[in-house]
């Protein structure tokens, strides 16, 4: 497998946008205050992908970038770091992989229960998968100690899974969950438990019967519903036409297909092709994004149910250099005022595409708050947002910003987003001595 496959795998529908007219325009919102709050510059990091910010226990926010940190390891590229960010963008690059500890991270970050960090990386390692190292999974102390605790293709053949792009999650038993692109007993990826100490254990291997019905390649982060059960998406399989799914598992391995898109009729109504996670809203229902189908040919905004019971929102905009979105590649999430949040990768101004962020109500009232227009304020962010304490909007695009010597283009930003929600932690301001 080649090294540009690693990147060509999680870029399958970029540019494939189907030619035709849009129909059915959004709103759009002008009353947001957008600020761009840090350029990467491949020192510092670079190219961040679709691991969103999550803010930590010290109100800081914690990111992984693909590339950058130390530029003279994985040819001249750097190998990736971690990093934290104020919520005024004063970052602090606190890990620069090198190769052997991990390369290229992908996923986002959880702050567990004993307050480190845990991460995936999609290379690294010391094992080789056909000719490319296979990953590792790390737990990081908030000031930067590195420990890998796992390294992919340990096992015979791989079965463990290699080639991790999602990030974790910690479960109500205290272990965490996670999924594998590649590896397992099919090649087809897999779902892992792991435990703090580094103990993995393989629960599902996907494509495991002909035409893969439980799908394949899952490359989105897991969620727990509140049932106690894991929910998550894979990238293809599932179906006539294999063009993914969404599963549920019990946290013993236990897989039910929940729903195979595109298996109504090949133009793919309910949309196909899943590379992020779920999110379970208020109403106890799980909502998502694909990249590609829909009736705009772009992708859709869905919402299913713990039984299968899926239901089409949204439908983004597939036409080029589309007016108002497409190809929503980040995970959703909902906000403190009950809608969800997202972007999407392409869309936004005629010839100025580079992406938006927007809302939507629970039944796919959809509204665009932003569009990435300049090169400076950012482009092509295909991480989702993550809302702070205070209230407002934080991600990350993987292009654009002043510096551009990141794998021959520009290394991308982090930014905010003020929507106008009032902060959901109240700080109080400690009294002095004399009790003012």
């Amino acid at each position: 497998m080649t090294r540009f496959w690693r990147f060509a795998v999680t870029r399958i529908m970029k540019g494939a946008c189907a030619a035709f007219l849009c129909s059915g325009m959004v709103l759009i919102a002008y009353a947001q205050t957008f600020t761009s709050l840090v350029d990467f510059d491949k020192n510092n990091g670079g190219i961040p992908h679709y691991g969103a910010l999550v803010q930590g226990t010290d109100g800081d926010l914690y990111g992984t970038a693909s590339l950058g940190g130390n530029v003279t390891l994985c040819n001249n590229l750097g190998c990736g770091a971690v990093f934290k960010v104020t919520a005024d963008g004063k970052l602090t690059t606190l890990h620069k992989f090198n190769y052997t500890d991990g390369f290229e991270p992908y996923g986002k970050l959880v702050q567990a229960s004993d307050g480190n960090f845990y991460g995936t990386t999609s290379g690294g390692g010391n094992s080789s998968c056909e000719g490319v190292s296979c990953g590792t999974i790390f737990k990081m102390t908030p000031e930067g100690k590195l420990t890998t605790i796992y390294k992919f293709c340990s096992k015979s053949n791989c079965t463990d899974g290699w080639f991790a792009i999602a990030g974790l999650i910690q479960a109500s038993d205290g272990n965490f969950y996670g999924t594998t692109v590649r590896g397992g007993a099919y090649d087809s990826g897999t779902v892992y438990r792991i435990t703090a100490t580094g103990k993995l254990t393989t629960l599902h291997s996907f494509c495991a019967k002909s035409n893969c019905p439980d799908g394949s390649k899952p490359s989105g982060a897991l969620v727990q519903g509140s049932d106690g059960d894991l929910y998550g998406t894979t990238t293809f399989g599932g179906g006539s036409y294999h063009n993914g799914t969404v599963f549920k598992m019990s946290l013993t391995g236990k897989l039910t297909t929940l729903h195979a898109f595109c298996n109504q009729s090949n133009t793919c109504p309910d949309g196909f092709y899943l590379y992020d996670g779920l999110v379970q809203a208020s109403n106890g229902d799980f909502y998502g994004t694909n990249v590609g189908g829909g009736k705009r040919s772009g992708g859709t905004l869905f919402r299913i149910t713990s039984t299968g019971n899926l239901t089409t929102l949204y439908s983004f905009c597939g036409v080029v250099n589309c007016p108002d979105n497409a190809e929503p590649y980040g995970q959703l999430i909902q906000a403190s005022d009950g809608n969800l949040y997202g972007t999407t990768y392409y869309g936004g101004n005629g010839q100025k595409s580079y992406g938006t962020i927007f809302k939507s109500n629970l039944e796919g009232k959809l509204t665009t708050l932003h569009k990435f227009e300049t090169v400076k304020g950012g482009q092509y962010p295909d991480a989702g947002v993550v809302q702070a304490t205070n209230g407002d909007f934080y991600g990350t695009t993987s292009a654009g910003g002043t510096y551009t010597d990141c794998y021959g283009g520009s290394c991308g930003t982090i930014y905010s987003l003020s929507n106008g929600l009032v902060p959901t932690v109240k700080i109080q301001t400690v009294s002095g001595e004399d009790g003012n």
